[in-house]
Formats: C-alpha cells, sequence, structure tokens
C-alpha cells in the first residue's frame, strides 16, 4: 500500500525541510499544505521534494482537508511541520492499516510520552480537556482510546474521503476520530512521543478554541 504524509505548515522555513526529507524514507509522497507563509517554507519545501498546495485561510482543518483531496496513496499520515512528531514512527503508525486490523491509527502521547504536555497551566488545562473529550469519546463509542487529539495519526484515504469533515481548526483532530467511529470504522493506537518543538512556540491559544472544542465534541458525537 502506498502512504502519503500530509503535512499542515506555516512559517516553518527552519523545520520544513528536514521534515520532508525524513519522511520521504519512509513514504512514497510529502505534501505539505501551506496556510500562506511569509518565509520560506514552500520553497524549501518544494526543494525537498514535497508536492506543495496553498490553503484556504482558514486554519489546520482546512489544510487537512486539501490534503485529503490531494493525496495519491491509499494511507495518509498526517504529521506536524514543527518537529514533534518523529517521521520515523511512520512505519509504526500505518503497520495495523497494512495489516486489516484497522482504518484509522492514532499516536497516543498517553503511551509514548510527551515532551509538551506537562509543565504549566496552561498545559495542565489543555490535558484535562483533552482527557475529557477522550472519555466522552469511549463511552459514547465504546471504545478505550487514550488520546484523541494528536495530530499524528494515519488513516485508509479511501476512509478519510467518507467522513465529510469540517472543522477549520485543530479541532479537525477529534472531529476526525468521531465520524470514523460513527462510520463503523475501527480505530487503534500506538505509542508514539511527542518531542518539543524544535522553533518556535505553539499558535494555540486555549482560551479562544475551548469552546469550539466542547461545541464539536457535542455536536458530532450526538447530531
Amino acid at each position: 500500500m502506498n502512504i502519503s504524509v500530509v503535512i499542515a505548515a506555516k512559517n516553518e522555513a527552519e523545520t520544513i525541510k528536514d521534515i520532508v526529507t525524513e519522511s520521504l524514507s519512509y513514504c512514497q509522497e510529502v505534501l505539505v499544505i501551506d496556510g500562506n507563509s511569509e518565509d520560506a517554507t514552500r520553497r524549501l519545501a518544494e526543494q525537498a521534494g514535497a508536492r506543495v498546495f496553498l490553503d484556504d485561510h482558514k486554519g489546520k482543518g482546512s489544510a487537512i482537508r486539501k490534503g485529503i483531496k490531494e493525496v495519491r496513496g491509499d494511507i495518509i499520515v498526517f504529521l506536524d511541520a514543527d518537529g514533534s512528531h518523529s517521521p520515523k514512527d511512520i512505519p509504526r503508525l500505518t503497520a495495523p492499516i497494512i495489516a486489516g486490523e484497522c482504518e484509522h491509527v492514532t499516536g497516543s502521547r498517553m503511551m509514548g510520552g510527551s515532551d509538551e504536555l506537562h509543565g504549566d497551566f496552561g498545559k495542565f488545562i489543555r490535558m484535562m480537556g483533552s482527557d475529557i473529550i477522550t472519555l466522552g469519546v469511549n463511552y459514547r463509542f465504546k471504545v478505550r482510546l487514550t488520546d484523541s487529539q494528536n495530530g499524528f495519526r494515519a488513516i485508509l484515504t479511501e476512509a478519510a474521503r467518507k467522513l465529510d469533515l469540517r472543522e477549520n481548526i485543530t479541532t479537525i483532530e477529534q472531529e476526525m476520530i468521531i465520524k470514523t467511529l460513527k462510520k463503523g470504522y475501527r480505530v487503534t493506537e500506538v505509542p508514539a512521543h511527542e518531542y518539543k518543538r524544535i522553533f518556535g512556540d505553539s499558535r494555540i491559544n486555549v482560551k479562544r478554541v475551548a469552546f469550539r472544542y466542547v461545541y464539536s465534541w457535542m455536536k458530532y458525537m450526538f447530531f
């Protein structure tokens, strides 16, 4: 089965070339969906061998939808451009799909550890919110997942194209899991370590997005 890697990126010139180059060791193509970067992200991604597309200014969710539409592979792997996900984990992430055991695999930070989830009050709130959402998903669909929020995941392309994903921000990650389960597809997890980002700071503002996380969680689970 051919593997496509999709990387949503914005102003990631410091890391994108290395991430693309390393990813190409484990897949047949890399797509970089660029959020209209103001630096050299697009040029460096193309130099490294990626197919580069622009998103529509709406956020990571729209970039993921663009990637799903444009990939050529049988399996899509989503990973971040900041170095927090290791391309070396791609074979582990895709193995259950290749073996026919499931259609969607999430890299679990609860199983693999994280350098970004702990250490201050903001991270504590994010962690607590993530646990509550994951708990709700588990009881609603009778599964036992540990991480519903990690952007590092693999999904069968055919399944991804049937999910009708709508979220424009990082809430698309929980939407993807909920809709995968609602469609009757199988979801599993493998351990994946989240590393401290190589350059810059996280762009997630917990106060700004908290309501959207709760709203979309309830909306897709029950309506």
